[in-house]
């Protein structure tokens, strides 16, 4: 059998190059968020937020695919940052809202130099970047 097309070889796997290509991504996201003071997945929440806010726990957890208690720490630092506040509703306690604080939607300004430095790192113009995205679709939708 011909090594390039072997199956069961690692590098022939469709979801080894997705998970390393995962790992990579955050890790070119890094130097770009570490001057804004966030992490990949604090900066995912914030983006989700500045689309709508204030959210439920569970909304977000549900529109970021995460699972609220994976959710939950990292929407606790961003709030020991000033960033973004909790609040329990008053109409349903067990509801947690998360709303962005003055220094959260100030923070957006700043994060609108994110998509370019990114752009500039991987060598690809937006156009590019939206095929690609595009392409994962199938992948992200979470069929299974």
């Amino acid at each position: 059998m011909d090594v390039g097309t072997d199956p069961l070889k690692l590098e022939n796997q469709l979801c080894f190059a997705i998970v390393t290509a995962a790992r990579n991504v955050i890790a070119i996201y890094r130097p770009v968020l570490e001057p804004l003071g966030l992490t990949h997945p604090q900066y995912l929440v914030l983006l989700a937020l500045w689309e709508s806010a204030p959210q439920s726990l569970g909304e977000l957890a549900d529109q970021l695919a995460m699972e609220p208690a994976t959710l939950s720490p990292i929407v606790k630092r961003l709030e020991a940052q000033g960033r973004v506040s909790r609040t329990r509703r008053r109409d349903d306690e067990r509801v947690l809202d998360i709303a962005l604080t003055d220094a959260g939607r100030a923070l957006r300004t700043d994060a609108l130099r994110v998509p370019e430095q990114i752009m500039a790192r991987v060598g690809m113009d937006a156009a590019q970047l939206t095929a690609l995205r595009d392409g994962l679709a199938p992948f992200a939708a979470g069929r299974g």
